[in-house]
């Protein structure tokens, strides 16, 4: 996202040069646990991380650029105030993985949520193999939006397994997974995925796709999602939901610029770019009602 792989198959050789910053990580994360590579350490920073950085999709939706090396994603999410969408998530992530002992592999899954039974869909999301852990291998995940995972699964089929926040499976037919969420007592897919690893080219090709593509939702829309340890918040365009972990969800639709962008800033926590088009594109946005 080389032709051979042996356990780490995320970057290109270029990028294995690039060491990520883990101190500005764990600060920007707010994790201070550590840093073995071990199922708990996994755990406690698969809930930090998407509590403080969110999901966002502001940079194709004002055509700019989202480039995946190293040195940008963390100029962009670790000191930029910023969040990102799967690619950007899920490669930091493999990046500080890796840098404290994690064996990690790249994997890729074609999304299945809220979308027709018969609809195949290109493999356009990325998710994680965490290899060499007690129990088996599991799977990472902390750039699925709305629905992101808050902790690390076993990669074991037909087991209900429970995170911080909602409960999962994975079902398993020739090869092929499908992660499950238990939501108001149905079992919804999230996304299908099987086992083959994927390297930084190809996720580069799904990056540039979805950012450029006209039909891609990201260039029309703006999306954003973050979770705290009792509910979650997502946006699309101006409604924004809110999803306690008990009680009933709430949307609420944001009437001005303004609300949205406040909104982004204090309840996203995202600092906004210095874009000359980001005024106009939040206004547009609020008159889609």
């Amino acid at each position: 996202m080389h032709t051979t792989c042996t356990g780490v198959c995320l970057p290109d050789s270029a990028d294995l040069s690039d060491s990520v910053n883990i101190e500005a990580y764990f600060e920007r994360i707010g994790y201070a646990g550590s840093r073995d590579a071990t199922l708990e350490t996994l755990a406690n920073i698969h809930l930090h991380h998407p509590q403080v950085i969110p999901f966002e999709t502001l940079d194709p939706l004002l055509k700019r650029p989202v480039p995946l090396g190293t040195e940008a994603l963390e100029r962009k999410l670790i000191f930029g105030g910023r969040g990102g969408w799967c690619f950007e998530h899920n490669l930091l992530l493999s990046r500080v993985l890796q840098a404290i002992g994690f064996r990690v592999t790249g994997l890729a899954a074609r999304v299945m949520w809220n979308a027709p039974d018969d609809l195949v869909r290109a493999r356009s999301h990325m998710l994680l193999r965490i290899d060499d852990m007690e129990g088996g291998p599991y799977i990472a995940d902390v750039g699925f939006g709305g629905l992101t995972l808050t902790g690390p699964l076993r990669l074991v089929a037909d087991v209900e397994q429970t995170t911080p926040h909602e409960t999962f499976r994975l079902r398993e037919a020739d090869g092929t997974f499908v992660l499950q969420a238990h939501i108001r007592d149905v079992w919804k897919p999230l996304y299908s995925f099987d086992l083959q690893p994927q390297v930084l080219p190809d996720y580069e090709v799904w990056n540039w796709h979805l950012a450029h593509h006209p039909e891609s939702p990201f260039v029309s829309n703006l999306m954003a999602a973050r979770v705290t340890l009792d509910r979650r918040y997502g946006l699309f365009n101006n409604k924004l939901s809110i999803h306690p972990l008990r009680g009933e969800s709430q949307q609420t639709t944001l009437a001005t610029a303004a609300e949205l962008r406040g909104t982004l800033q204090h309840l996203f926590g995202i600092r906004l770019p210095d874009d000359p088009g980001l005024d106009d594109t939040l206004a547009r946005l609020v008159r889609l009602d």
